[in-house]
């Protein structure tokens, strides 16, 4: 696996793509004043003999209970294992990853009071492969993700389970295995690991990034249906969209008008072509994809900064001696910008699924119905256009926003909770929901761009056509559609669709 040298506070949205994909951080040794700096200033702060939140007291509603200075490491190992709560199904190691990667980069900017010890067991256990199994249900977005944090440092003491290479083994048998050892954790260690949005956060930066490849991907199926309808290009010229000014309008209007250049289908019916306007799913394109790539654009604004702070509670601050208690761990950023991404989402997979459903109509498209050659003998695509409606639907219902909602908890002290847990967990779901209409939509394009050989699209959709001609032959007559639907999902989930128009520069939440 690569190494990956993490900054503490000035990590790039690349940085975490690159952990998300695999690579092993490796803490900026610059950060290592800092935090010995913080531990150091927990411990004169308790030597004060003075009640501070979260270091000598009780947690939430128990604040106001003192605890005796030697019940301080149970009290702390007792939060932990109070607070590993969680239900449900285990988290994908890969966002269990990003959480521990987004975790450690929060407690090495020295404002958490967390010695270096247990900073690097977190980071030991990345670099072996050793990630704790976290439910992944239980947390409110605040005050803090607290089960599923409590999940991953109840490992860090020895206590629940792990995935590792090997498979899946208690923490004590796992952490023998791999030259590891529990830590005891000292005062405010075992607040500050469950304490903090990282869970929310790391399921967003995952939702983003896989948004950032189904974005790309539609635009490709998107151009590539354009064509097999023989619909025009001129709703892609620049001069409309620089009218209206939208950055993500201009760029995409560019990328589509750019994997369409070239194309003989297009230049066979430029003239004479009776229809005048296309409908909406393909004349309005770059208007619908540019304002979903804008959002996703802001929601990556905000969690790059959020993945770069602090968010436990208290925050330590080493040059007085200072213990503030505050509310970064409410995670509302995070659920607003989880709340962007499945809009986005939503409006990307139902867009390709109108495409999809004015292909197989023969009165929009001027292809045979359903886009078999012999309809009535053969369904051809009658049925996974009702499958990607229904995916489409399945995704309006989870698009509603989470933030809007709140319940209280912790016995009315935390009254006003985000559900930036709710709103970012969903998005994995709902963008495998539309990778599937994709999906759908690349090898309905291929079919109708198979109907008007000899002609050829353009070049970069061509090498797509090819792609998708190399799994899945053209329909004739009906046969398993299935694994067709499997193959073609497969390649827009990986990216390949993406990188089979290589020749064409697609816009990305980053560029």
């Amino acid at each position: 696996m690569t190494e990956l040298i993490l900054k503490p506070g000035s990590a790039t949205l690349a940085d975490w793509r690159a952990i998300y994909r695999g690579a092993v951080p490796k803490l900026d040794d610059a950060c290592r004043p800092k935090i010995k700096a913080s531990a150091e200033a927990v411990a004169r702060i308790l030597a004060r003999g003075e009640p501070v939140y979260g270091i000598n007291t009780g947690f939430g509603k128990l604040a106001s209970v003192r605890i005796p200075a030697n019940d301080l490491e149970t009290l702390q190992r007792n939060i932990v294992l109070s607070h590993a709560a969680g239900v449900g199904e285990p988290m994908p190691v890969a966002v269990v990853r990003l959480m521990m990667a987004l975790k450690l980069a929060s407690l090495a900017q020295g404002a958490s009071g967390v010695k270096a010890e247990t900073i690097d067991l977190l980071q030991g256990m990345l670099a072996n492969d050793v990630i704790p199994v976290v439910p992944a249900q239980g947390s409110v977005g605040a005050s803090g993700d607290l089960a599923p944090l409590s999940h991953m440092t109840a490992v860090m003491i020895g206590v629940g389970e792990c995935f590792t290479p090997h498979g899946r083994f208690p923490a004590k048998v796992a952490f023998v295995s791999h030259g590891l050892e529990p830590v005891t954790l000292g005062a405010k260690e075992g607040l500050a690991l469950l304490n903090g949005t990282q869970f929310s956060a790391a399921f967003a930066l995952a939702g983003l990034f896989e948004a950032e490849t189904l974005y790309q991907s539609a635009l490709v199926a998107g151009a590539l249906s354009t064509d097999a309808a023989r619909g025009s290009d001129a709703p892609f010229d620049p001069r409309i969209h620089l009218l209206r000014k939208h950055r993500g309008q201009i760029e995409t209007a560019d990328a589509l008008r750019n994997l369409m250049a070239g194309s003989a289908i297009r230049e066979s019916h430029r003239v004479g072509d009776e229809r005048v306007q296309d409908p909406y799913c393909l004349r309005c394109q770059p208007q619908v994809m540019g304002a979903a790539l804008d959002v996703l654009r802001k929601a990556a604004d905000t969690l790059e900064t959020e993945a770069n702070g602090v968010t436990d509670n208290p925050l330590i601050f080493a040059e007085d001696d200072t213990a503030l208690s505050g509310g970064n761990f409410h995670a509302e950023p995070v659920a607003f910008a989880a709340d962007m991404i499945a809009l986005a989402v939503c409006e990307i997979g139902s867009l390709s699924e109108r495409r999809i459903a004015m292909l197989v109509d023969p009165a929009l498209s001027g292809m045979p119905a359903f886009l078999t050659p012999k309809p009535g003998l053969n369904s051809g695509f009658m049925i996974p256009q009702v499958t990607a409606a229904a995916l489409v639907s399945e995704n309006k219902q989870k698009a509603y926003p989470a933030s809007v909602d709140s319940i209280p908890t912790s016995a009315n002290q935390e009254d006003h909770v985000s559900m930036a847990a709710h709103g970012a967990r969903r998005l994995l779901g709902m963008i495998e929901n539309a990778t599937a209409v994709i999906g759908i939509e690349l090898l309905a394009a291929a079919q109708g761009c198979d109907f008007h050989a000899p002609l050829a699209s353009s070049e970069a959709l061509e090498s797509v056509r090819k792609l998708v001609r190399a799994e899945v032959p053209h329909l004739d007559n009906d046969r398993h559609f299935h694994p067709d639907m499997e193959k073609a999902i497969a390649m827009v989930r990986s990216g390949a669709a993406v990188n089979a128009a290589s020749g064409v520069k697609l816009p990305g939440i980053a560029s």
